[in-house]
């Protein structure tokens, strides 16, 4: 599990496409003219993409600040890469945090009595483990402002990037479950919406880590997400799979394979011959000690 960070020259946010980017339903990689291609996908693949906010919509820009005052005390010197990437890391951390012992509140803008109920008791399983407390509300204001709607994806703004009001004006969801119904099994609830609300407290996809330790299957993985359902552009692939998060702007400890913020991907994405990532639906024991270290709980 990571926090989110960003390099230097921090992604831009993929512009949409008049398709859509995401389904609930995913199709099996496009054949060869051959045939079906060894690397076809089988099983569904269902990501979410991250909402951050453009560079010149975030006022704070700590990176280059942070990175210009290392810089200025370490004139003369060679410097560090990795402690370059942490003082990156930590400077967005603390920026994109909610304040310690923060009750963040909850509302929904749409969706069904039933799908609203599934979310909220599995969202307040993150409460268990940090100091964070979500409070739903049935009207007024709310920095997490649930959709089930806004288009047929799954994603959420990245930490306190909810409150840019530029970027998720106030009527507008900063988290959306496109994909969730009545009749979607738990298993997929459970996936979908601690996933997601982990992107709200702060953190970033771990297939996006810089210790991710497997290796894709470039081609495979561009035919795939550029057919149906999703539709994505080259960049959209590289900003939303293979890409965004280097050395240079992220400093990750491990990966961890069993974090709630990796998803499945089948196994013929990947070359390497190990078989498809791990199908979690619970938090990990790394997800927890990281978010108990981002919000401790007050004694």
């Amino acid at each position: 599990m990571a926090t989110r960070s960003r390099t230097p020259r921090s992604p831009k946010r993929p512009a949409r496409s008049k398709k859509p980017m995401t389904s609930s339903t995913a199709a099996p990689a496009v054949p060869s003219a051959g045939g079906t291609p060894d690397d076809a996908v089988t099983d569904p693949v269902k990501i979410c993409f991250e909402r951050i906010i453009p560079d010149d919509l975030d006022p704070e820009r700590p990176v280059r600040r942070v990175l210009r005052e290392h810089m200025m005390a370490t004139a003369g010197r060679r410097l560090n890469p990795n402690d370059v990437s942490h003082l990156a890391r930590m400077a967005v951390v603390n920026t994109k945090k909610w304040p310690a012992g923060a009750t963040l509140r909850c509302r929904f803008l749409d969706g069904t009595p039933t799908m609203r109920r599934k979310v909220q008791t599995i969202a307040k399983r993150w409460e268990s483990h940090c100091g964070i407390r979500f409070r739903f509300v049935e009207s007024g204001a709310a920095e997490i402002r649930i959709s089930f709607s806004a288009d047929a994806g799954s994603w959420s703004a990245v930490g306190r990037d909810a409150l840019n009001t530029q970027y998720f004006p106030v009527h507008q969801p900063t988290m959306n479950y496109g994909w969730l119904r009545d009749t979607t099994n738990d298993d997929e609830y459970e996936r979908v919406v601690l996933h997601e609300f982990g992107h709200a407290l702060g953190c970033i996809h771990e297939h996006q880590s810089p210790t991710f330790t497997r290796t894709w299957n470039v081609d495979a993985v561009m035919r795939y997400f550029q057919g149906p359902p999703n539709y994505w552009s080259p960049q959209d692939i590289q900003h939303n799979v293979l890409g965004k998060y280097s050395r240079l702007g992220v400093s990750a400890t491990q990966f961890d394979p069993r974090s709630i913020m990796l998803y499945t991907f089948d196994g013929a994405l990947f070359s390497d011959g190990r078989g498809p990532t791990n199908s979690n639906k619970a938090l990990s024991p790394y997800d927890i000690r990281m978010i108990r270290s981002m919000y401790p709980r007050s004694r």
